[in-house]
C-alpha cells in the first residue's frame, strides 16, 4: 500500500513544486533589490524534478502513518530553502523558525522523547560556534536550518551534517584551486548541502548513526 501513497505523493509533488517556486519568487521580491533580481536559470526545472520524488519517498518510507504529513511537509521546505538560498543566499527567518517550531512539536508528539529538542539544539549549537568562530563563513539562518534538522530527525541529524560537511567540501576546495587564496573569502550558499544531508537523513540518518556507533 505504500506504493499507492507514494505514487499519490508524487503526483501532488508536481502542484507543490509549482506552489514552492512562487513562494521562493514571493521572498525574491521582497528584497529591497527586487527590481534588479531575476528567477535563478533553472530553479523551476529544478524545484520540479526534485519534489515529486522526494515526497514519493516519503510515502515508500513511512506509509500511512501521521510521521509521513511531517516528513513531506519536512522535505518540502527542504527544497524551498534551498532554492531560496542559493538565489538570494538567505534562510529566511518567517520560514525556517516556525517550520522548525512544527517539527519539534508534530514530533514530540508522535514521538514523545527529548530527543528532537536536544537534537535540534545541538546541531544549532555546532553551526553557532562555527558561525562566531568565522564570521562570513556559516550565517545565522545555518545555525536555525540546523535547528530544524535537528527537530526533525532526532540523533540523525548527525548523518544529515555528517553529508552536508563532506559534500560541500567539493565546491570548496574547486573554488581555492581556481582563486587561490582569495578563495577563502568567497562564500557558497550551503543551506543546499544542509538540505541534502537533512534529505538522506530522513530516510536512513538513524539507521546510518546506530550502525556508526553499534546501537543497530
Amino acid at each position: 500500500m505504500n506504493w499507492v501513497l507514494a505514487a499519490v505523493l508524487a503526483v501532488a509533488g508536481v502542484p507543490v513544486g509549482i506552489g514552492l517556486n512562487r513562494l521562493a519568487d514571493d521572498v525574491a521580491r521582497r528584497r529591497p533589490d527586487a527590481r534588479r533580481r531575476t528567477r535563478l536559470p533553472g530553479r523551476a526545472a529544478a524545484v520540479l524534478a526534485v519534489t515529486p520524488p522526494l515526497l514519493a519517498g516519503c510515502g515508500l518510507a513511512f506509509g500511512f502513518h501521521p510521521r509521513v504529513a511531517v516528513a513531506a511537509a519536512f522535505a518540502a521546505t527542504l527544497v524551498l530553502l534551498s532554492a531560496i538560498d542559493v538565489e538570494l543566499r538567505i534562510v529566511p527567518n518567517r520560514i525556517v523558525v516556525p517550520a522548525a517550531l512544527v517539527a519539534l512539536a508534530a514530533q514530540t508528539a508522535i514521538d514523545p522523547s527529548v530527543e528532537w529538542l536536544v537534537a535540534g539544539l545541538a546541531a544549532a549549537a555546532f553551526f553557532l560556534v562555527a558561525a562566531l568562530a568565522r564570521p562570513g563563513g556559516m550565517g545565522m539562518g545555518d545555525v536555525k536550518l540546523a535547528l530544524l534538522l535537528g527537530a526533525m530527525l532526532g540523533r540523525g541529524v548527525l548523518a544529515a551534517i555528517a553529508i552536508a560537511l563532506a559534500a560541500s567540501f567539493v565546491p570548496a576546495v574547486a573554488i581555492l584551486l581556481r582563486h587561490g587564496s582569495r578563495g577563502r573569502k568567497m562564500g557558497i550558499p550551503f543551506a543546499p548541502f544542509l538540505a541534502l544531508g537533512g534529505a538522506v537523513a530522513l530516510f536512513a540518518g538513524r539507521r546510518i548513526v546506530d550502525a556508526y556507533l553499534g546501537l543497530g
